[in-house]
């Protein structure tokens, strides 16, 4: 059976949604179809389920793209505060975080709901889920002719929003990549991004020891560094830094950790030399963090001093020469042997 539309939409996400309602909303016949039994499945997962859908400063330096015109042209069209619009006329409560990230009080299921309501609005909006998209092929004068498990579309327009690589179990795959290259589109090579780091050398074990510590710590490289929790898990390191700077980061670079970026240690030794003289590093750094993360430091950067008293050790913390200064506390840990994964830690 061949069905007829202005336009099919191939992924009911967020983007996949949104565009259905808003194409229907010109008029246009839509049909969406997705091939997992559910809708939005990744908008539900988001934000810890809670769904950071927007954040108040929304710049085009915030995105990477190989064309940061179209950053522009997109973010002038329609804003941040267009949709922080749509989701106050639903009466959705949301909150603010750190750097202005907007999630929701009572849950994701809310952003859904409110996608599909607009696409029922729209009246003109069929979705089909459990649709596998099995052929896709320009039609002779104009348009498309898609073949899929449930019958045959044509139709003039065609949107692909499959989303990218990430996470196969949510639906996540190369589709949309090679039916882009399949009609003469450049593809650039692909790379995990906003994802944990895994390790598979020595370095696993710490973090496994180590997993469900969290702090906060500045991850650094050539490129960018971030500011926030770092959180250690069984299979390497996560967190909002770790899962910023995974977006700068390429496979066989360094990074370094600053364990204690809020603190200035070259005042905190100075007075703990005067009054605690005979107290030990380990003793001193966990006043700003667990003793655990603290041990784990002792082992990688200072073994041999582990029984020294903070007396003997001070001089390679604090040189006075004039300049008092501080060997922070920064681990610089190469890539070698470790991998970024898909999957969510």
């Amino acid at each position: 059976m061949v069905h007829q539309v202005d336009v099919v939409v191939l992924g009911a996400g967020a983007s996949g949604l949104m565009l259905a309602a808003e194409a229907a909303k010109r008029g246009r016949s839509v049909v969406v179809l997705e091939k997992a039994n559910k809708v939005g499945k990744k908008i539900l997962m988001s934000g810890g389920g809670k769904c950071n859908f927007t954040n108040l400063d929304v710049e085009p330096s915030n995105y990477l793209s190989e064309n940061p015109h179209f950053v522009i042209s997109a973010l002038t069209r329609y804003t941040n505060w267009d949709f922080i619009a749509m989701v106050c006329e639903y009466g959705i409560e949301y909150e603010e975080r750190k750097h202005g990230q907007l999630f929701t009080l009572k849950g994701a299921k809310e952003i859904l709901e409110m996608l599909l309501t607009e696409c029922e609005k729209a009246k003109y909006v069929n979705i089909q889920t459990h649709c596998e998209v099995q052929d896709v092929q320009p039609k002779a004068d104009s348009g498309f002719i898609i073949d899929t498990n449930q019958g045959t579309y044509q139709c003039e327009s065609l949107v692909v929003a499959t989303g990218g690589l990430s996470i196969p179990t949510l639906g996540g795959s190369g589709f949309g990549y090679e039916l882009a290259q399949q009609f003469g589109h450049h593809v650039y090579p692909t790379r995990a991004g906003l994802v944990p780091f895994t390790f598979s050398d020595q370095f696993k074990e710490v973090t496994t020891r180590l997993s469900g510590n969290a702090l906060d710590a500045t991850l650094i490289n050539d490129r960018h560094q971030f500011t926030e929790a770092l959180l250690f898990t069984h299979r390497g390191l996560s967190g909002p830094s770790s899962l910023q700077l995974s977006n700068y980061w390429h496979v066989g670079e360094s990074f370094k950790i600053d364990f204690f970026p809020s603190q200035d240690l070259t005042e905190f030794f100075k007075e703990k030399k005067k009054a605690q003289p005979k107290v030990l590093l380990r003793t001193l750094l966990s006043e700003f963090t667990a003793k655990s993360i603290v041990l784990e430091l002792q082992q990688l950067i200072w073994a041999e001093q582990s029984d020294t008293r903070w007396c003997r050790y001070q001089r390679s913390i604090i040189q006075n020469d004039g300049k008092q200064k501080t060997e922070r506390l920064i681990f610089c840990r190469r890539s070698t042997g470790c991998d970024r994964s898909f999957r969510r830690i």
